[in-house]
C-alpha cells in the first residue's frame, strides 16, 4: 500500500466553491429555484423544438421585412430580442455548466480515491493555477515518455506537491 502525504494542497476540502455546490442550493430557496429554472431552461434550449421556434421566428421576421419597408424599427426588433435572450442565456447556461462541472469533478475524485494505484494527490487539482497544471502535465508527459521507452508498465509516480504551489498551511 502506498503512503499518503499528510496535509498536502490536494487534501484541502476547499476545492468546491460554496455558491456552485448542490448542497448550497439545497439550503437557499432562491438558489434552489434558480438552479431548477436554469436546468429546465438549458435542457429546453438545447432541444430540436427550441431550434425550430428560433428558426421560425427568424423566418417570420425576414418575411415581414417588406411589410415594414425594412425599417430601423424592424431591424431593432430582432437585434434587441436576440441580445436580451443571449444575455440572459449566458447566466442560465453558466449555472448549469457549474453544476455539471462540480458533479464531474466529484465523480473523478471518487474514481481516484477508489483506485488503489491512483495518485490521490490529484483529488481537487482543478483549483491549481494554470502554471501549476502545465508543470503537472509536463511531469506526466515525461513519465509517459519514460514508460514508453522502457516498454513496460512504470511504477513511478508524479510528485504533485513538487509541481503545485499550494496555499500556506
Amino acid at each position: 500500500m502506498r503512503e499518503e502525504a499528510p496535509n498536502t494542497y490536494a487534501d484541502s476540502l476547499d476545492t468546491v466553491p460554496d455558491t456552485s455546490s448542490p448542497a448550497y442550493a439545497a439550503r437557499h430557496p432562491v438558489t434552489r429555484a434558480f438552479d431548477a429554472f436554469a436546468s429546465t431552461v438549458t435542457r429546453l434550449a438545447g432541444s430540436p423544438v427550441a431550434f425550430g421556434v428560433a428558426a421560425i421566428t427568424v423566418l417570420v421576421w425576414a418575411v415581414t421585412g417588406p411589410l415594414f419597408h425594412f425599417s430601423d424599427g424592424w431591424q431593432l426588433v430582432i437585434n434587441t430580442g436576440t441580445t436580451i435572450i443571449t444575455f440572459l442565456m449566458v447566466f442560465l447556461i453558466q449555472q448549469s455548466q457549474n453544476k455539471d462541472s462540480v458533479a464531474v469533478h466529484l465523480k473523478l475524485n471518487e474514481l481516484l480515491a477508489s483506485h488503489r494505484a491512483a495518485n490521490n494527490q490529484l483529488i481537487g487539482i482543478e483549483d491549481a493555477s494554470e502554471d501549476d497544471l502545465r508543470r503537472l502535465a509536463a511531469a506526466y508527459l515525461r513519465l509517459a515518455s519514460k514508460a514508453g521507452t522502457a516498454g513496460v508498465e512504470s511504477t513511478e509516480s508524479v510528485d504533485v506537491d513538487a509541481c503545485v504551489d499550494g496555499p500556506a498551511q
